[in-house]
């Protein structure tokens, strides 16, 4: 190879190496102290995303372990939703697809035939597992690559590749997913988007709705887990994405860590005040 054409060569891989960087790693993330703050006072490992939709700005705290990617355990639902409506597997949002059938079960909640309305609200692991079977590998696979979700890799297992880490996806990369959800601009119609919107409002305020979903990574009952929060906030005619993710480590396999998990939310919450998104 010429010298001229060595030098052009490696100049060209040079700047993909640099676009792929950007594409990663350079957006405009700011460092909120206060919302650091949030996490040092509770002794978190974590990370938090506030996307504003309208300028384009990402705020919060963590950037590095923004673009970390890990399970993302029941915050999949959402997706799952959608390409069960997109595929046609479930006619709508309140069809009531899922039958219980009397199997041992986590939470006594899921212990019922269930829409999509229902299973999302008490997160059923099984009626999703039935859904993503239902849905099958095929399809599942081509649609997370359409909407491209995370790393996009499903594995051999369609009933569990979002919980046993084939499946992962960073907390940058859940706000760009859900920030087309929230404006309707993911290549499904626009009326499956606003209805599994609809199946994930949480609570509203004077002038805003809060919109999202928590999620649960536990690797083989192991006592270092993942916990996520993720969604959206509608203020007039403003949108805030975000997400976050903490560290919950459990006493023992069997043990239920109600209280740190509850700080998925409230740390949420408390940074989406500071930054006056909501009262």
């Amino acid at each position: 190879m010429k010298y001229s054409s060595l030098c052009c060569f490696l100049l060209i891989v040079f700047a993909l190496f640099l676009n792929f960087n950007n594409n990663v790693y350079a957006i405009s993330f700011t460092d909120n102290e206060q919302i650091k703050n949030l996490f040092v006072k509770e002794k978190m490992n974590g990370t938090i995303v506030i996307y504003n939709v309208n300028n384009k700005t990402f705020t919060g705290y963590n950037s590095k372990r923004a673009n970390i990617q890990y399970s993302p355990a029941s915050t999949f639902k959402i997706a799952n939703s959608l390409i069960g409506l997109a595929s046609n597997t479930v006619k709508s949002v309140d069809e009531v697809f899922f039958k219980y059938e009397n199997q041992p079960v986590f939470l006594d909640s899921w212990k019922k035939d269930s829409s999509l309305r229902d299973a999302i609200k008490v997160s059923n692991f099984l009626a999703y597992q039935q859904l993503a079977t239902k849905i099958g590998t095929k399809q599942m696979e081509a649609n997370i690559k359409t909407i491209e979700y995370g790393n996009m890799i499903i594995g051999n297992d369609v009933t569990n590749f979002w919980v046993d880490n084939s499946l992962r996806i960073s907390a940058i990369e859940q706000v760009k997913f859900l920030a087309k959800l929230a404006t309707c601009n993911l290549p499904y119609s626009k009326h499956i988007q606003l209805d599994v919107a609809s199946i994930i409002k949480l609570e509203q305020g004077e002038n805003w709705e809060l919109y999202g979903k928590t999620g649960w990574y536990v690797p083989n009952n192991k006592l270092d887990t993942v916990g996520w929060f993720v969604g959206w906030v509608t203020k007039n005619n403003e949108t805030y994405v975000f997400a976050m993710n903490i560290d919950v480590v459990k006493a023992t396999a069997n043990d239920f860590p109600i209280n740190t998990l509850n700080k998925r939310a409230e740390i949420t919450q408390e940074a989406l005040k500071i930054l006056g998104i909501i009262k």
